[in-house]
């Protein structure tokens, strides 16, 4: 499965990481493709993992990562999907606004979002090391 990620810190890239290391955990084999490095067109996988930061006013980062996501959108509306980034302020409103905004345009977002403060460290490594196992359960 890819793990389709846009990191600005390093945070995201790092829970992005401990993702795949939960999903090759579980018995599946895990891509991470940095938004920033590579085009993304079509995706053949079933299960779709997908991480921005928040920037700004809590909003999804809009130079890369939007557009890249704008352009797979018809694309994700036949796959099982999974949303994680990492913050530094605020609640979390910028993941909720997103996943709304996911289901909204009938894609299947199949988890609750993983969401983590800053870098990932102490409980939030196993947070989303447990996260990529989940994600693994719903390939078929």
């Amino acid at each position: 499965m890819k793990i389709i990620y846009w990191s600005g810190t390093g945070n995201t890239e790092d829970i992005a990481n401990l993702i795949a290391k939960g999903i090759e955990e579980g018995g599946k084999e895990a891509e991470l493709i940095n938004i920033s490095n590579n085009s993304v067109d079509n995706i053949e996988e079933e299960v779709v993992v997908l991480g921005c930061a928040a920037m700004g006013n809590e909003e999804l980062e809009e130079s890369e990562f939007v557009p890249a996501l704008e352009k797979l959108q018809d694309n994700l509306k036949n796959k099982k999907v999974a949303l994680f980034g990492s913050y530094g302020w605020g609640d979390g409103e910028w993941m909720r606004i997103w996943e709304e905004s996911m289901t909204s345009m009938g894609i299947q977002v199949l988890l609750e979002p993983l969401i983590i403060n800053y870098a990932p460290e102490g409980d939030a490594i196993k947070e989303c090391i447990d996260y990529g196992s989940q994600i693994a359960k719903l390939y078929t």
